[in-house]
This record gives structure tokens, sequence and C-alpha cells, in this order.
């Protein structure tokens, strides 16, 4: 990847394509390279333009944002999406976590939480702001207490690392809370994720929060 990020916006609000075009070229490091207004849209635009990163909103016209997620995870995964919707679209979150999303950002968030969430992505990392964690893990406590019982698949130090990555920590902060090595917190989050069926953070954390285990 150059040192600039080249990026995609999907989103069916001519608006909210226009207001992220006039944040992204005031700031260097970024590149706008293409506009999407819905899903089907976008895949065809990633395949052509090869972004780093899409800006994916959930609710789009035709093919919906957890579809061309789906898909561009199918077909073009090296392309890392952050989602940017609203706030009553927990399940829809959670799903597109599921699905490899690498964040999720709110329309109304501020410009250096924005450039944060695009470089996080671009460097394959997960960054969630602590406020939808808080409201992801809030709306999902009430999960069957028969669900639960799959806990046992992960291990105590499992549990402690995933807890940990909830929480945002990157691994050199897990290992030094854990008083283990970085290669062993990388050996843990691969092993969680094998238990789990997912290949990333975002995704691990969308899960656990779905059986109700942070």
């Amino acid at each position: 990847m150059s040192d600039t990020i080249r990026i995609l916006v999907a989103d069916d609000h001519l608006i909210i394509r226009q207001g992220l075009r006039l944040i992204l070229e005031t700031q260097t490091g970024f590149e706008l390279v293409g506009e999407a207004a819905d899903g089907a849209e976008a895949v065809r635009l990633c395949a052509e333009l090869h972004p780093d990163v899409v800006l994916m909103d959930l609710r789009m016209p035709g093919m919906d944002g957890l579809t061309a997620i789906e898909k561009l995870g199918e077909t073009q995964p090296d392309v890392a999406v952050v989602i940017l919707t609203t706030f009553n679209e927990d399940e829809l979150m959670l799903r597109g976590l599921r699905l490899g999303a690498k964040s999720y950002l709110l329309k109304d968030t501020d410009r250096e939480s924005l450039f944060d969430a695009i470089q996080a992505a671009a460097r394959g990392e997960t960054l969630l702001q602590p406020e939808v964690m808080d409201r992801l893990l809030s709306n999902v406590g009430s999960v069957a207490q028969a669900a639960r019982t799959n806990e046992a698949l992960l291990t105590d130090r499992e549990m402690e690392v995933l807890r940990a990555v909830a929480r945002g920590d990157r691994s050199k902060e897990i290992a030094l809370q854990l008083g283990i090595t970085e290669r062993t917190v990388k050996a843990h989050l691969a092993s969680i994720y094998n238990k789990l069926g997912v290949d990333s953070r975002a995704a691990a954390i969308a899960t656990a929060a779905q059986q109700g285990w942070l």
C-alpha cells in the first residue's frame, strides 16, 4: 500500500458522499477514488479502482451494504470495509462485522475518528469507537442462556484475550497486561478465530457479543 490511502464511498445519499469528499479532500494522505450509490456499484467500482478502504452504508436500494460486504469478502478480500451508518442499526452492524468489516462509524462522527478508522482499516486493524462498543454490548445483554454454554469453547486465557480485544487493546498491550509474549497473544487470537469461525478481531467481537460473552 502507498502512503496515500485510496478510498471509495458507497452511500445512496448524495449529500453524504459530497460531505465525505469535502472532508477527505482537505486531508493529506487520503484520495477519494470513487463513489457508489448502491452495493452493486460499489462491488463493480472496487474491481475497477482497487481502493484500499471502502466506507460502506448498510441501507441502500438494490444491493444493500451487507450483501456488498459479503461479495467483497469473497472476491476482493484485500479491500478493507468501514461501515458508515446510523445508530439505530445495531443488528446490521453485528452482521456487517461478522462478514468482515473492520470498523463501524456513525454518520455524525468527528473528522479525527473518521481518519483514525480509515487508517486502521488500511493497516488491516480493527478500530471500534468506545460509544459504539458500549451500544453493541448493551444491546446483546438479553441473549438466551443456552447460547452462553458455547463459551466453554474458549479457554479462560482466550476469554481474557477476547475481552481485552473488545476493549480495543492492541496485541502489545494485551501481552503486557497478561504477562505473556505478543506471539502468544497472536496464537490465542488465531485459536479464537478458528473456534468461532471468523477471521478478524471485529468478527470475533461481534460473535462474542451476540453470544452474550462480553
